[in-house]
């Protein structure tokens, strides 16, 4: 069975971005390599060729996943969300009852997924903790260290 996920607008096209520049930069570039190390002669003792052919091999293999990842693909159309509770591509303010610390993240998909731009994904402890919950609800979050609360402060979008 197939994998449905979700993307923002942006998610979607960094991705089909990546697929661009991998069948139309990459592979051709493999491909001369491949004639470079095939007109250095004896294939059967050739180091550059068995390379290419491998880079080669991975090469068609992250394509045919990426083709797979977007056919599933669908668009997140955020117009129709209740925005009165966390969902993908909600703002999330969150407090650590526990020390009191605040922080706020943006809820997206896995593939979006950037720490360092507070972006975690739904799919994380965290995320499936917050997701679905409003304002002042508290999140019972499961962690490697233990059970953390937080408190929902604001929602935005």
């Amino acid at each position: 069975m197939t994998q449905i996920n979700y993307y923002s607008p942006e998610g979607l096209q960094k991705l089909k971005d990546e697929l661009h520049d991998l069948v139309h930069i990459q592979r051709p570039s493999i491909s001369n390599q491949i004639a470079e190390a095939r007109d250095k002669g004896d294939l059967s003792e050739n180091a550059e060729y068995d390379a290419a052919k491998e880079a080669q091999g991975i090469l068609e293999m992250r394509i045919s996943k990426l083709e797979a990842v977007i056919a599933n693909a669908r668009l997140i159309d955020d117009t129709n969300i209740d925005k009165s509770r966390a969902f993908i591509l909600s703002t999330v303010k969150i407090r650590n009852i526990a020390n009191k610390m605040e922080i706020e993240y943006t809820l997206v998909a896995e593939s979006e997924a950037d720490i360092k731009h507070k972006k975690i994904s739904v799919d994380s402890p965290i995320g499936k903790g917050i997701l679905g919950k409003k304002v002042g609800e508290i999140a019972d979050i499961q962690t490697p260290g233990g059970l953390m609360q937080f408190e929902i402060i604001e929602i935005s979008r």
